[in-house]
């Protein structure tokens, strides 16, 4: 296993928003403005770290019929921790995320990577795909997030950067922005891997 292809593949190969097209429902939510999508990011990223590294050490002692529970079963003690956390260090950030950080138990990418690298790979490898993984989700966010907050509120991380005399365009801060946004990005992602590839 080489470290460069983890990293890769859970930046851009892999990645759960752009490729794979998973846990749509948070990246789309939250990333309203930048500083929301990389708290998002990387309290989802926090979470996948320890689960994988958690699951990688035990799984050999999970019965196969019941490891998709119990799996979930320790992704939620960390989501639990991870609330904890927020609520006493980052409280306006646990309210502008909301009910989206409770929800990370049921996101897909977690269990995805719990089953699909982290119950086969030892702790130091399941690490490694935790933080490369969420890193990917992280970045995704952040390029949601900053694209829409620039557009659609004239700000970037909070700082106002465009004139006043600047037509904002307001949609991108709504629902719909999200998928424009969303489509534009993984179009753009698709045109560099296929010149990449020629």
């Amino acid at each position: 296993m080489k470290p460069l292809k983890i990293l890769l593949n859970g930046v851009w190969y892999e990645n759960p928003i752009f490729v794979q097209a998973i846990a749509l429902c948070p990246a789309l939510a939250v990333s309203t403005t930048a500083v929301n999508a990389i708290g998002m990011g990387l309290a989802t990223a926090v979470v996948l770290i320890f689960s994988n590294i958690t699951i990688s050490l035990v799984h050999r002692f999970i019965p196969n019929q019941v490891r998709i529970p119990c799996f979930i079963v320790i992704i939620a003690g960390f989501v639990t921790v991870l609330q904890f956390g927020l609520e006493a260090y980052f409280p306006a950030l646990n309210h502008s995320l909301g009910i989206f950080i409770p929800l990370i138990v049921v996101n897909c990418i977690l269990l995805a990577r719990a089953e699909s690298f982290a119950a086969s790979n030892n702790a130091l490898w399941s690490a490694a795909d935790g933080l490369c993984t969420g890193l990917g989700f992280t970045a995704a966010l952040t390029f949601i997030g900053a694209i829409r907050e620039f557009f659609g509120s004239g700000t970037f991380f909070g700082v106002s950067v465009l004139p006043a005399w600047f037509p904002l365009t307001v949609i991108i801060i709504l629902p719909p922005g999200a998928f424009f946004t969303l489509g534009a990005l993984i179009a753009g992602m698709n045109v560099i891997k296929k010149r990449r590839r020629a």
